[in-house]
């Protein structure tokens, strides 16, 4: 679709960090608003800041969509709440830090699939007859450079993401000439709670911070607006040089490789991010969490 004004867009991953921020610049261009996340009170509370400065109250439907059936639900509740949906905006991710080889088949393995890649093509799969009938609609996949330039004990979610961008490039065949603008945005490292909890893996913080160095929350959140405004239909990229690193994927594998030096490929440890995750990630997503409203109230 041409612009989002009047538009009605769904947003997983809404209850913070890029989500929050991609649904408060949605709503300043006059879109409606369905607001999903797993928190019901942070999901609140991002409601009541947008009603406070655009005037109308976004949709908040919780929803955990680590567990399958939730993102069928999730469309359903969408539908009912805003009459359909003409933008999809699949932001919500999982995190898993484990060695690859140990983490395997388990549980926290399959809910980060189940998050990451099943829960974004069941809301694709709700969302996709109706914009064909109308023969408009916009599906925003937000994925990560990860996959071309991973880390040791991110094997699953690396290879999630994998999985969302092949599928992504497939759909834009699909749908790309049935008016039906199916976009994927390249994220690289960004300042969030997930890229806090991946600095407890030994190594981690000269990954997260060599270049292009992290980006910002406002910045990801901008270049996602920008895709779903315009009804773009490609790859878009946060940073914009990480086009390069897609573009000639040996560089970012070979960053990769020197990079692993570091790694501690002897923690045998498994550990689901977010919010109902390991205890001891929790607690950095916390402490990023707090520095960010900090930020927030004290911006001067």
């Amino acid at each position: 679709m041409a612009g989002i004004e009047g538009g009605r867009v769904l947003i997983t991953g809404a209850s913070g960090g890029i989500g929050a921020e991609v649904a408060k610049r949605m709503a300043e261009r006059g879109a409606r608003l369905a607001l999903s996340g797993r928190r019901a009170e942070r999901l609140a509370a991002v409601a009541t800041e947008i009603e406070s400065h655009a005037g109308t109250r976004p949709e908040a439907l919780t929803a955990d969509l680590g567990k399958p059936g939730e993102a069928a639900r999730l469309a359903a509740a969408a539908e009912d709440a805003l009459g359909g949906v003409d933008v999809l905006i699949n932001n919500a991710g999982a995190n898993l830090q484990g060695l690859t080889w140990i983490a395997g088949d388990g549980g926290e393995a399959r809910e980060v699939f189940e998050t990451n890649f099943w829960s974004p093509m069941a809301l694709v799969a709700a969302v996709t007859p109706p914009m064909l009938e109308r023969g408009s609609g916009t599906i925003v996949n937000v994925g990560s450079m990860i996959h071309v330039s991973p880390f040791p004990h991110l094997g699953h979610t690396a290879a999630s993401k994998a999985a969302l961008a092949a599928a992504t490039q497939v759909l834009r065949l699909e749908l790309g000439r049935r008016g039906v603008a199916v976009v994927e945005i390249a994220l690289g490292p960004v300042d969030t709670a997930t890229s806090r909890e991946n600095r407890a893996l030994a190594g981690a913080d000269r990954w997260l911070d060599g270049r292009p160095g992290l980006g910002r929350v406002e910045g990801a959140a901008a270049a996602i607006v920008a895709a779903a405004e315009r009804g773009a239909d490609g790859i878009a990229f946060y940073p914009h040089v990480l086009r390069w690193v897609h573009r000639l994927p040996g560089l970012g594998r070979r960053y990769a490789r020197r990079m692993a030096a570091d790694a501690d490929i002897a923690d045998r440890s498994v550990r689901l991010g977010g919010s109902a995750g390991n205890a001891e990630l929790r607690a950095l997503r916390e402490d990023w969490d707090s520095s960010a409203r900090n930020r927030v109230s004290s911006p001067g």
